[in-house]
């Protein structure tokens, strides 16, 4: 009977609880992050250069991090191995029913690279590269994309001085057909069954290995 009363008590205890507003100010658990562990997780980078890194690298030394660290998935030549991610080609491809999305034919700006890269390559061993080696890597990927010779470097420096081919192709969606629930009213929430009609199909894309037959 004890254990009763007092599991009772607590159920009431609990509900008294979440139905109480939530209580601000310090509730005494942690400590405030010191600004060295901050910076360990500050490390994203802006189209504008804030945030790089000090370092360099040159193609010829993106080349030899590329074939160690990243061509087993992507290829030597950035071609992609299996259903891995092509990182070289695709121009003129964004309007065909199979486009390839590269530095060199989609993406708007090359820090969107560095900052992938540096928190999530190479697979398995992420944020293990150091900055000179993610400015060589780079460096390479431009090279493979016809955006760098094969003598060049990239650098802090002259890193925001590189454009890619679409960094004009995107842009604010100024979209006024979706309208807001202060515009339409309240959201209907029973007996709100329509007629469903289906304009058009998503593509197949069949992602699924077939294993072999037993």
């Amino acid at each position: 009977m004890s254990r009763f009363r007092n599991t009772a008590l607590g159920l009431v205890f609990s509900a008294a609880l979440l139905a109480a507003p939530a209580l601000a100010g310090d509730l005494g658990l942690g400590r405030v992050a010191t600004p060295e562990e901050i910076a360990v997780w500050d490390i994203d980078v802006r189209p504008d250069g804030k945030g790089l890194p000090e370092g360099r690298g040159t193609v010829a030394e993106g080349e030899e991090i590329f074939i160690e660290k990243c061509a087993m998935c992507h290829g030597e030549f950035g071609e992609g191995v299996g259903r891995y991610p092509v990182l070289a080609g695709g121009q003129d491809t964004l309007d065909t029913e199979n486009p390839v999305k590269t530095i060199g034919s989609y993406w708007p700006y090359l820090s969107a690279a560095f900052d992938y890269i540096r928190h999530a390559m190479p697979f398995g061993e992420p944020q293990s590269l150091k900055p000179d080696e993610i400015y060589a890597i780079i460096a390479y990927l431009l090279y493979l994309n016809d955006l760098m010779d094969e003598d060049g470097e990239l650098s802090k420096e002259n890193f925001t001085s590189f454009r890619l081919p679409n960094e004009n192709g995107f842009f604010d969606d100024p979209r006024p057909d979706t309208p807001t629930i202060a515009e339409k009213g309240e959201p209907c929430m029973k007996n709100c069954k329509q007629e469903v009609k289906i304009v058009k199909r998503a593509r197949v894309i069949d992602v699924t290995p077939e294993g072999e037959e037993e």
